[in-house]
């Protein structure tokens, strides 16, 4: 089994990708984090406690952590998850409590003990990268513990929050240019699902009706019917969840290493993921910024009917 830690802002796609982790026989669910994004903190909580108790996972510490950006005002989506995050689906909530501890102290305390048995954790933050960003210049020895950070986040060429720039990254910028150098210095592996692959795990309408008979079965039904309805499509996509995917079958995930930064001035391309394809040395030696010293296996291609069975056949 591969110890993960989702960091999460609840909302439809998020509670695709935990339900996938929670349930998934290879992967062995450490800890999930919260951080405001698609929705405020406190449904962020209660939406991830939700999903959590609908895959019979109680047992999964969940912590609070940022409640905003490091230098911003927080910007919900509820266009994209209706105004509680998970669709103003009327899904009984949880009543479960969290930890006790702050999802950076969370964070660190798996990590450590991670590094002490060998263990290693692949971080996989779904979200505005606030929590990690805080993490990895507090307690930079946490990073032994990891394996690798899978983030959905950014893109190659395209954007959805503004022309430039896709949402977790637009939300918290700074958070993301900090923890690319963070890897980047403590030599941690990362690889980036954005958007040039997000949309291409596409669960039908035909497909969902099939989904039922347990808590968490139902629960995924209705997510799917909830992002059809609210796209007017036949089907959606699971978003997130297609970096959960990336961990268990990595196979399935196309990537090329390309040099990252993350634009955090101009005013059409903050929070832009800037990946340099140039591979001619006069260019680069030209170049006054010069090569980015973090380079991410950027995801290009993803078999979406691949990972769409996974996910199925996990949540069913």
């Amino acid at each position: 089994m591969r110890p993960v830690i989702l960091d999460v802002d609840t909302g439809l796609d998020d509670a695709c990708a935990l339900l996938l982790a929670a349930r998934h026989p290879e992967l062995d669910l450490k800890a999930v984090t919260c951080v405001g994004g698609n929705v405020g903190l406190d449904d962020v909580v209660i939406n991830t406690l939700t999903v959590l108790e609908a895959a019979g996972r109680t047992d999964v510490p969940v912590a609070r952590g940022a409640a905003v950006p490091l230098l911003q005002p927080v910007r919900a989506a509820p266009h994209v998850h209706g105004t509680d995050g998970l669709g103003d689906l009327d899904w009984p909530r949880s009543t479960r409590t969290t930890d006790g501890r702050h999802a950076v102290e969370l964070l660190r305390d798996v990590l450590r003990e991670a590094a002490a048995t060998g263990e290693l954790v692949t971080l996989i933050p779904l979200a505005p990268m606030t929590n990690i960003a805080l993490l990895l210049r507090t307690y930079p020895e946490a990073a032994a513990g990891l394996h690798e950070i899978v983030f959905m986040g950014g893109a190659a060429g395209i954007g959805n929050a503004t022309a430039s720039a896709e949402f977790n990254i637009w939300t918290d910028p700074e958070a993301a240019a900090v923890v690319l150098t963070a890897a980047g210095e403590l030599g941690v592996p990362v690889t980036m699902y954005g958007l040039d692959v997000f949309y291409d795990v596409v669960i039908t309408m035909e497909q969902a009706r099939g989904l039922g008979g347990s808590p968490s079965a139902d629960l995924a039904r209705r997510l799917i019917e909830k992002r059809s309805e609210l796209y007017k499509s036949d089907g959606a996509s699971i978003g997130d969840g297609g970096a959960v995917c990336a961990v268990i079958d990595p196979d399935g995930l196309t990537t090329q290493p390309f040099p990252l930064r993350v634009e955090l001035s101009g005013s059409w391309s903050r929070g832009r993921t800037i990946v340099d394809t140039r591979d001619w040395a006069a260019d680069l030696s030209s170049d006054p910024h010069g090569p980015s010293p973090t380079v991410v296996q950027v995801a290009t291609a993803v078999d979406g009917a691949r990972y769409a069975e996974l996910w199925l056949s996990t949540v069913k």
